[in-house]
């Protein structure tokens, strides 16, 4: 019994230190970074997936490759209280006490759970993880190859000398399009606060700085005033696009789920009939995604063009030209043309009983009743 804990020891042991894949460190070569350079990790839970980004030698973060995430529990929106099966949202710290090379789940690493944010919130919990097996229960379950790269990345990053990689956990990727859909959904204030740190990162590259102010989240300024002018301005256009696609009319929804996702990937691996080891709950999976519409899409109406009386006819159709023009008088702003044009040439269509010609084999004839 002792030597078999000690060959299970330095299995665990042996995954733990395996090295980044070659691929994965040319990926990082291409952008001007490296191994030991620091590292952010960004989670999506809508469109389950995880993203890394790493520092470049240009000094700012830059996007590497994307994971896709084979479970996810709970429904869109923070985690509130241990036992909830909600994946985390916002912003947490991940040092080297948090790396677990002895997971039950093949590797993993602990989110931090609850932040500065989530306790001035009442929120209750522990052992919110990174792991490996397809078995979520409040966690970001990947599949034990994956867990083994993104362990490796963050090891690497650490042993860097990055004191603590930055995992930004959102619902959904922040595009202004996600954030006029999902305005009418009961977590949209707090989201809101996601959205800003999200603008801030992608417009300025720098590792985000983040407090708790009043009980909402709080981003540090740029020590770059140029930079902090750019995250200013990202920030200001991303909310000009939503107020926009709002007054255009555009849906709200709220997304429901039974007991959270996965990624489409590994969706129609399980419909094929592929194994993915220890899947939690795959009966919820059926019921994962569906959207509930709030405010529907508003229709818009046709823009009005005038008729010009002494425009030339259309050379194609010179009667309906004519036609057209003859009639034609000023129209409301407010009521469609449509709604004044000539009734023209209006005909029913309709499938009349076969008509039996005189001619043996002849095709039968059809009928076009003329209506006006």
């Amino acid at each position: 019994m002792m030597l078999l804990g000690l060959s299970f020891a330095r299995a665990d042991v042996a995954k733990s230190l395996a090295p980044i894949p070659p691929a994965t460190v040319a990926l990082m070569a291409a952008k001007h970074t490296t191994p030991a350079a620091p590292l952010v990790i960004r989670t999506y839970k809508k469109e389950a997936e995880l993203e890394v980004w790493k520092l470049s030698a240009e000094g700012r973060y830059v996007y590497i490759k994307t994971f896709p995430i084979c479970r996810w529990s709970g429904q869109l929106g923070p985690k509130h209280h241990s036992g909830d099966r909600q994946t985390p949202e916002g912003f947490y710290p991940i040092g080297p006490k948090q790396m677990n090379p002895n997971s039950h789940y093949y590797l993993s690493f602990d989110t931090g759970f609850p932040n500065a944010y989530d306790k001035a919130h009442g929120a209750t919990g522990s052992a919110v993880m990174v792991h490996g097996t397809c078995s979520s229960m409040g966690c970001f379950a990947m599949t034990d190859k994956e867990v083994g790269e993104i362990y490796a990345i963050a090891r690497d990053a650490l042993k860097g000398g990055q004191p603590a990689f930055q995992m930004q956990a959102y619902p959904f990727h922040m595009t202004a399009k996600n954030m006029a859909l999902y305005r009418s959904d009961a977590n949209i204030a707090f989201w809101t606060q996601l959205k800003e740190g999200s603008d801030r990162f992608e417009s300025t590259g720098e590792l985000l700085q983040t407090s708790v102010v009043a009980g909402k989240y709080a981003f540090a300024a740029s020590s770059d005033p140029a930079k902090e002018a750019v995250a200013k301005a990202f920030h200001d256009a991303e909310q000009a696009k939503i107020t926009e696609l709002v007054a255009d009319g555009s849906a709200a929804v709220r997304t429901t789920y039974s007991d959270g996702g996965q990624n489409a990937i590994f969706a129609a691996l399980m419909k094929k009939g592929v194994s993915l080891g220890d899947v939690s709950r795959p009966e919820a999976l059926a019921f994962a995604g569906l959207d509930v519409t709030l405010v529907p899409a508003r229709r818009h109406r046709r823009p009005t063009t005038p008729v010009v009386a002494d425009a030339e006819p259309a050379k194609a159709m010179p009667l309906v030209a004519e036609i057209v023009n003859a009639h034609a008088t000023p129209l409301p702003d407010t009521i469609e043309p449509v709604a004044l044009m000539p009734q023209l040439l209006r005909y029913r269509l309709y499938k009349p009983p076969v008509t039996q010609t005189l001619i043996a084999g002849a095709m039968p004839m059809r009928a076009a009743v003329l209506a006006n």
